[in-house]
């Protein structure tokens, strides 16, 4: 049986939020399993670790905001 690298939740999360329409709270819980608390305390947990979470609402009343990852440019000294 070949050796494969097993994909964490919080790697899940992380490509999640890579995507152009980001994810909603309610994605993230659905692919990791987690309930909403838990997956509010992964991003924090990722902001933390230097990950720039943006949290978008939605234009619509009824659609949930998303979260995405953004890229940041380094800055040269």
């Amino acid at each position: 049986m070949p050796d494969r690298k097993r994909t964490t939740k919080i790697e899940s999360v992380r490509s999640l939020l890579r995507r152009p329409a980001g994810a909603s709270l309610e994605a993230i819980c659905k692919t990791t399993g987690w309930q909403k608390h838990s997956a509010r305390a992964a991003l924090s947990t990722l902001r933390k670790n230097g990950a720039a979470i943006e949290r978008r609402t939605a234009e619509r009343d009824d659609a949930p905001a998303t979260y995405h990852m953004i890229e940041v440019a380094e800055t040269s000294s």
